[in-house]
């Protein structure tokens, strides 16, 4: 009988820490997959646009995206999308299919959607809709993601300028 409760216990314990770790993470989502959920379900999009290369960028995937607060926040108020600006397979947007530029290792979307000004890592907030978007280039640290993943979030980017939100920010993530 002990063997079995303690058998119950340990597969209990296991599947609990399976659970802990699958939630833990951001819920990367493809771009054809946004378009979907937006249909039925608006949304701010928040785009992670990074090259296999890019060493900022596998630092922001180590240290700010494992982070909890991102985690939790990012899932819970945008559709984020983890997006290879050299992909070579095709991506729907839009209704527009859009691969590697001629002569280019770079998709075509991340440069429309960067408007040339290519960086890697460039994070790319959107509201509702994959309208207004905000490319911001460069490594978010966990309290710069914070203080920016909130001012689109909360709308204050439609009333407050950047430069009085950012003096006035108390942050809270760590």
């Amino acid at each position: 009988m002990k063997y079995v409760i303690n058998l119950c216990l340990l597969v209990c314990i296991s599947f609990s820490l399976y659970a802990q770790k699958t939630q833990n993470k951001i819920n990367w989502m493809t771009v054809e997959e946004v378009q979907e959920k937006m249909l039925t379900a608006p949304r701010k999009v928040y785009i992670d646009i990074y090259t296999d290369w890019c060493h900022w960028c596998k630092i922001m995937d180590k240290k700010t995206f494992t982070n909890k607060y991102v985690i939790d926040y990012m899932n819970e108020n945008y559709y984020c999308i983890h997006f290879n600006a050299e992909r070579k397979d095709m991506v729907t947007f839009n209704n527009k299919k859009y691969g590697l530029a001629t002569g280019s290792k770079t998709n075509t979307l991340v440069m429309e959607w960067l408007q040339g000004q290519i960086s890697y890592p460039t994070s790319l907030f959107f509201d509702e809709g994959f309208v207004n978007p905000q490319p911001v280039p460069g490594y978010l640290e966990i309290p710069t993601m914070e203080m920016i993943a909130k001012y689109i979030a909360q709308n204050k980017h439609k009333s407050i300028p950047f430069d009085k939100y950012k003096a006035s920010f108390k942050g809270s993530w760590k």
